[in-house]
């Protein structure tokens, strides 16, 4: 179920949580086979990501595996992006990804997580949406957690973990990410 802020609360023991396993069963089955092939394959490595986010990707994609993924129907993909190996995206709320990013090795994008309070932690899967806007970098290891937009040519600083908006050309880093100065051509 999703509310008026995008955020979408998916209690456990429910048809659509069944749903939802189900889905991430057939990431693994898909993501499985892509981690088999390797920077060669770079046709196939496109034709079976398509599959996995149920489009066809722009022949400029790049994605290096390994690779993983929750589900991979919720994804999109601009055109010109690179995905360095071993980066994890958790896409339940919806992750945009717009033409000519480029995302470093090991990141993680995340859009769900639990509720906070101890009581509540295993009833339920809640996740927001992430959106990554055209020419943004994202410096290798860095988290990004969902409910955030990252700013059009903004850079996120290696090992970063950003759980805020990034404005439009910036530069953030740390934990948690703060602006560190403008970006200017």
């Amino acid at each position: 179920m999703m509310n008026d802020d995008h955020i979408r609360v998916i209690p456990r023991k429910t048809p659509e949580s069944a749903a939802m396993v189900a889905n991430v069963q057939r990431a693994m089955a898909i993501t499985a086979m892509l981690n088999r092939l390797t920077f060669n394959d770079a046709e196939e490595i496109r034709a079976v990501f398509s599959d996995l986010i149920g489009k066809k990707v722009d022949e400029s994609f790049i994605l290096i595996p390994p690779f993983y993924s929750t589900g991979g129907t919720d994804i999109r993909i601009g055109r010109n992006v690179f995905i360095n190996q071993n980066c994890t995206m958790y896409d339940l709320a919806g992750l945009d990804i717009g033409d000519d990013v480029m995302i470093g090795s090991n990141v993680s994008i995340i859009t769900s997580g639990h509720p906070i309070s101890p009581s509540q932690r295993h009833t339920a899967v809640i996740a927001k949406p992430i959106r990554i806007e055209r020419n943004v970098w994202i410096g290798a290891g860095a988290t990004i957690i969902g409910g955030v937009t990252i700013g059009e040519n903004s850079v996120v600083g290696a090992g970063s973990v950003v759980t805020r908006d990034v404005p439009s050309n910036t530069l953030v880093g740390g934990n948690p990410a703060k602006v560190i100065r403008s970006i200017a051509d």
